[in-house]
């Protein structure tokens, strides 16, 4: 209340006291809002232009739909008026704008908006730089009530470049005449198509060509502030030039601008010229200027220290790519990739899967870059990449054979990924007929191959396996009775898996029933996939996200037809089976509506910015039931880890060995858009020392019903109790939310199981003698402990489980797994060898869960 009192003051200090405090701790639900909506129109009203100032920062810094609803209609009125004084029309303009940001149905639409276009034409150029901010925000949205503003934009832009820097010395920033007005200019200009008056037309080419022009003329300075100045509107030009995609001439002028960059010292310069270029790779009249450049890429994908550069490297070869060089860009990429950061892995691969089947003139090529890929990165090649594989393969006669040979010479290497299992176990079962002349590559030979992988691979795969199996059956009935053997042991007709166990009962009755003629139509080979857009391409789409360099895809003019058919866009027969990707819409939200690229233009008014962000604000306790949910997510890797009215948040996560990588998913449930959107993952001091993990940022604005996707890598250095919290701010309504959840990253996630028998794992105990390969966990008994009594207890409760399991020991001889706690209770109890080998034996021939479950419950008893 007593800020209220003060905002009635007419003294200036007083009155500024008053608006900072309720900027920075009242909130729009505050009881007092009238009182102070009352006196901001009083101010307003004032025409005194300090007072009007402070109403309109405090208006613009609260930003609430109150705010919006008492004075969206005051505000235009302010900025267009003839008496209103600079200053007060740079606030005014901003002021709106944020109000138009935050709720854009309230701002009305009518006769102001003709007259706030003129504002480029005012003689002050702090007003036109906030009128361009508010001009270029409003064209993106409604672009034909503003269409006017090309002809004064190109206008005020001419006379900006065209002049010295003395002509413009209040704002000339180290030699450069109004830098940050004319990036503004050039992003307005990127609202609209290339103007239709030639006039204009001419004017705005001769001012890009003297941006052009210009950027090659020595430094005036050697400080970083003249060439960031300089480089800042370079880049606007070139991007306008790109949007316009017209001029042949600015075009090539551009690629070679950005050519030189290529090599810069300076890091950021290098990143921005590979991105435009990727851009201008698209363009007919660039895409030839583009590919003179494409050794210089190389180098920079070989040599580049920072990922971030080394990432737009390889979206400029594949921008870059046609027929004529797909074979060198595919060769080099393959080479990064054996040393390329796990993070862009999959990328990567996807990537040179879609360029080795665009261009492939000889799908032998192909079949060899697919293998190669899987060899060297077969982690990260995703199902859809297989699938197209097969496709291919399916869909080409003249490529079978030599596929089904490739890959039969593939899976003879010692360790192979499972995916070429995969590839290997569905070509073979389809064409190994074709290479079955050889002896080298007869059907028993390819059986076997298969089969010797067979225990090695997961469930899914040895699936595949036995469908293999069933069609050579048809395809080779010299071995049928191998076959029926492997369908008909124990292994298969008693397996676990209820997939398996299926799949072995029914072939095997397929294959002892059947006639020769039935098992020639149920077995017969695959017929060809209708020809369609490839799904690899639709998952790198996918995983960029929109208004990304994988878009250019479909702006891209064809220089060459496509070998592989039409491109009709279309559901893929594979993909409705396949797994989800990392990055698929987890929580069945939809993908966020397409919003121009483009990021909002800063404003020179640095009043009105909010300095009193909320990034600094406290972490908030866990959220209430997250820690029911943090639990689950204990034994499994994807799900919906926290949700209430306002946002939902799931995951996705991947682990392998000490590394992983975990998607979240933050989806907006409400029809408003959450602003200032921040999430931030905090470790403590231990925790820091035991986990690496990086996050990458993401968009600061979600939709409403939206979803935005953050990706954190995640590094296990040593072992650790704690978990990371995630803690999310963002403002919803004007009202800031603040929540945090654990972030279920816990020690088990890195480990992996390991089955071996008795006889490996005694040899191999007896080689942990380092003092960090042992650890000991000491606890006190329930009771006082008699070595005499405790080794009669434990070879009673011994011998009454392996009765409880099976009366008859001799069903447990030959055992060859061992489960790891019952090992390691008979070593810690230092039990007799013959109580020991009665413990081991007893493992295998029951569930290891309930085995060690009973065990536990019977030393709990005794001890």
């Amino acid at each position: 209340m007593e800020a209220v009192n003060l905002l009635s003051s007419n003294r200036y200090t007083e009155k500024q006291i008053g608006y900072l405090f309720i900027s920075v701790l009242v909130n729009s639900n505050s009881e007092l809002i009238r009182l102070i909506n009352n006196a901001i129109k009083n101010d307003l009203a004032s025409r005194n232009p300090t007072f009007m100032g402070l109403a309109l920062h405090c208006i613009a810094n609260v930003g609430s739909r109150e705010m919006a609803e008492a004075f969206a209609g005051e505000i235009p009125k302010i900025l267009v008026a003839g008496d209103t004084m600079d200053s007060v029309k740079q606030s005014a303009a901003l002021c709106l704008l944020r109000l138009y940001r935050t709720s854009p149905d309230l701002v009305p639409m009518g006769d102001w908006t003709s007259r706030v276009v003129h504002l480029l034409n005012d003689q002050h150029l702090g007003v036109v730089t906030a009128a361009t901010s508010l001009i270029t925000t409003l064209a993106q949205k409604n672009p034909e009530e503003f269409k006017t503003s090309v002809s004064l934009a190109v206008s005020r832009l001419s006379r900006i470049v065209t002049s010295a820097s003395t002509d413009l010395q209040d704002y000339t920033y180290y030699f450069v005449p109004a830098p940050w007005l004319s990036v503004k200019l050039l992003r307005l200009l990127q609202c609209y198509p290339p103007p239709e008056d030639p006039a204009v037309r001419g004017r705005l080419t001769e001012c890009l060509e003297t941006i052009l022009n210009k950027a090659q003329e020595p430094p005036k300075s050697k400080k970083v502030q003249h060439s960031n100045a300089k480089n800042a509107v370079l880049f606007e030009a070139i991007s306008l030039i790109i949007h316009h995609d017209s001029e042949p001439n600015l075009l090539v002028r551009a690629c070679n601008q950005l050519g030189q960059f290529l090599q810069h010292r300076e890091t950021n310069l290098r990143y921005l010229a590979l991105e435009s270029m990727c851009t201008l790779a698209s363009s007919e009249f660039s895409h030839e200027a583009v590919k003179t450049h494409i050794e210089t890429v190389i180098n920079a994908l070989k040599t580049e220290r920072d990922v971030s550069v080394r990432q737009r490297a390889v979206d400029l070869l594949y921008a870059m790519c046609d027929r004529s060089n797909a074979q060198q860009i595919v060769a080099e990429m393959l080479n990064y990739l054996e040393t390329a950061d796990y993070s862009i892995r999959e990328e990567i691969v996807l990537k040179v899967a879609i360029l080795a089947e665009k261009y492939a003139v000889d799908y032998t090529w192909y079949v060899d870059t697919i293998l190669n890929l899987i060899r060297i990165a077969g982690d990260y090649v995703s199902e859809e990449v297989w699938y197209r594989v097969i496709q291919i393969v399916i869909n080409r006669d003249d490529v079978q054979g030599y596929a089904a040979k490739t890959v039969f010479e593939a899976l003879q290497a010692p360790a192979c990924h499972e995916n070429l299992v995969k590839v290997g176990g569905y070509i073979l079962g389809e064409f190994g007929n074709l290479i079955a002349g050889d002896p080298r590559s007869s059907p028993l030979i390819q059986f076997n191959l298969l089969h010797s992988k067979f225990h090695l691979c997961s469930v899914p795969t040895r699936a595949l396996l036995l469908s293999t199996y069933i069609k050579f059956v048809n395809l080779f009935p010299e071995i049928k009775t191998t076959i029926q053997d492997v369908l008909r042991s124990d292994s298969q007709l008693k397996n676990a898996d209820v997939e398996l166990q299926q799949r072995a009962v029914e072939y095997l009755r397929l294959s002892t029933i059947a006639s020769t003629d039935i098992l020639a139509t149920v077995l017969e080979e695959m017929p060809p996939f209708p020809e369609r857009e490839s799904s690899i391409l639709a998952k790198l789409k996918k995983k960029k996200g929109p208004g990304t360099v994988t878009d250019l895809e479909e702006i891209k003019k064809e220089r060459s037809s496509d070998i592989n058919g039409s491109a009709e866009p279309a559901s893929v027969n594979a993909s409705a089976v396949s797994t989800p990707s990392p990055s698929a819409d987890l929580l069945g939200l939809g993908a966020a509506p397409l919003t121009n690229s483009a990021p909002p233009p800063t404003s020179s008014g640095s009043l009105l910015v909010d300095v009193f962000s909320d990034s600094a604000s406290a972490v908030a306790p866990l959220a209430p039931g997250s820690d029911d949910n943090f639990a689950r997510f204990v034994c499994k890797n994807n799900g919906v880890l926290f949700e209430n009215q306002l946002l939902q948040i799931g995951l996705k996560s991947e682990f392998r060995q000490n590394l992983g990588r975990m998607f979240i998913f933050y989806g907006n449930k409400t029809s408003t858009q959450f602003l200032n959107f921040t999430p931030t993952v905090i470790c403590s001091d231990d925790l820091q020392s035991s986990l690496n993990l990086q996050t990458k940022p993401v968009d600061p604005t979600v939709d409403g019903g939206a979803q935005v996707q953050q990706v954190v890598n995640i590094e296990c250095v040593s072992d650790f109790m704690e978990a990371p919290i995630l803690n999310i701010q963002f403002r919803y309504g004007g009202t800031f939310q603040n929540l945090s959840v654990k972030l279920p990253i816990t020690l088990n996630k890195f480990f992996q199981p390991t089955e071996m028998s008795s006889q490996d794992f005694f040899q191999r105990w007896k080689q942990l003698s380092n003092p960090k390969q042992e650890v000991q966990n000491i606890f006190k008994a329930k009771h006082p402990m008699d070595a005499e009594i405790t080794k009669a207890k434990i070879i009673g409760f011994g011998s009454a489980l392996l009765e409880e399991v099976d009366p008859n020991p001799a069903n447990f001889v030959g055992a060859g797994i061992i489960h790891t706690k019952t090992t390691q209770i008979g070593c810690l109890l230092r039990l007799e060898p013959n109580l020991q080998a009665q413990m081991y034996r007893l493992t295998l021939r029951t569930s290891k869960e309930a085995v060690s479950q009973r065990l536990c419950e019977l030393l709990s008893e005794q001890f």
